[in-house]
């Protein structure tokens, strides 16, 4: 490790809503263990006093506090932190931390943000940046045009063609997304989009190719590797928080799944990003055509279901690499416990998303772009039908 942090500061996700489930919950509590475990004074803000990061033993100091600029500025101003982590929030934590930086908050108080950079942050979450961030390497992206205002949107909606989707750049849980027809559902969906986010995603739809997706964790000697892939259940169109995940991917071939890694580990060291991150594509297994549709800079859903479908603490190794180590350095190497590997699995997961909509009346049950569950089960078996049925049964909404 090359410098000691005395005293880090790590940014929670907030009171929890419809739309974000308990992982970020999950991935801040190993993040903050493994500070513990370095001797580091861990000072944690989140306002959410049902978890289990909140409790006590595991971070130093906690602050009940909104997860916005001007508490984190004055915690900051009282703690003195000399780290920041920002990928343990979820995007909450993200967006707070990017403002953080760009208004010199960070610099003034001398607080360095631990992994991946926030200018790596930025070319994921901006998509402007990102698609020509990927452009130069030769890597697909969905076409698409990021725009500010009513008029821009439609021009650019025209250009590409409908049926088009739209979507909402720095928005949690897929807020104000959605696939449009036509010009007049086009108009209603991008007035409720601007309402979320001041800058919205025109793309061409894809609307029915698989959805797969990758973790992929990267230390500072460039050794890079995939740890879980996932297929979605549902195709492309529908949220993975709305959609029933089943990992390792059941319906790709050899081939496939290898290409996807390959282009997977080649996009994420362009982008720089140094930790654990998330990549999803879409992918028409027909053609072996292909989309990057976005990479999260941080620890997701996926994410927390990654590390207990596999048994690989992905964010508490994503925490040691942020402070500095190395794969190589975490764990004993050429044993299971070493971070320097991907672990193989002999049996299939599932993931299963569970809504509690019964207390709202007239809110539409059909599941979309936008994410609307507030849990989800996992279900562990050696055969497809066994995970399935195992998991229908343990969501408990009347399944049997």
């Amino acid at each position: 490790m090359k410098q000691k942090f005395k005293k880090v500061l790590v940014l929670g996700s907030g009171a929890l809503k419809i739309g974000q489930a308990g992982e970020f919950d999950y991935s801040g509590s190993q993040a903050l263990k493994a500070l513990r475990e370095e001797g580091i004074k861990s000072v944690l803000i989140n306002p959410n006093i049902a978890t289990i990061q909140t409790s006590e033993g595991i971070a130093d100091q906690v602050y009940f506090l909104p997860v916005n600029t001007y508490f984190v500025t004055e915690i900051i101003k009282k703690e003195r932190p000399d780290g920041i982590l920002l990928a343990f929030g979820g995007q909450t934590a993200l967006n707070c931390g990017t403002e953080l930086y760009q208004q010199g908050i960070l610099k003034e108080y001398g607080v360095e943000v631990l992994g991946t950079s926030v200018e790596a942050i930025m070319y994921t979450e901006d998509r402007d940046l990102f698609v020509k961030k990927l452009n130069e390497i030769e890597m697909k992206t969905p076409v698409s045009q990021a725009v500010e205002n009513m008029k821009d949107a439609l021009e650019a909606a025209r250009r590409i063609g409908y049926p088009v989707m739209i979507r909402s750049a720095y928005a949690l849980g897929g807020l104000g997304s959605g696939i449009c027809p036509n010009e007049e559902k086009f108009i209603e969906l991008a007035e409720s989009a601007f309402t979320f986010s001041p800058q919205i995603l025109v793309e061409e739809s894809l609307k029915g190719w698989k959805e797969i997706e990758f973790e992929v964790i990267r230390d500072a000697n460039d050794h890079c590797f995939t740890v879980a892939g996932m297929e979605n259940f549902d195709p492309l169109g529908i949220h993975t928080g709305e959609s029933i995940v089943v990992a390792p991917t059941c319906s790709l071939t050899e081939e496939q799944v290898t290409m996807l890694q390959d282009l997977s580990k080649k996009c994420i060291r362009h982008l720089g990003i140094v930790g654990e991150c998330n990549i999803q594509y879409a992918f028409n297994a027909e053609t072996n055509d292909y989309r990057v549709i976005e990479v999260n800079a941080r620890l997701s859903r996926s994410s927390a279901l990654a590390s207990k479908a596999t048994g690989y603490p992905l964010a508490f190794v994503a925490a040691k690499i942020g402070l500095g180590y190395t794969l190589d350095e975490i764990g004993e190497m050429g044993t299971p416990n070493s971070a320097y590997k991907a672990p193989e699995l002999d049996y299939l997961i599932c993931k299963i998303p569970r809504w509690d909509l019964t207390k709202f009346a007239g809110v539409s049950r059909r599941i979309g772009s936008s994410m609307k569950s507030v849990g989800e089960i996992m279900s562990i078996g050696r055969t497809f039908e066994e995970i399935i049925q195992k998991g229908l049964r343990m969501i408990g909404q009347g399944m049997h």
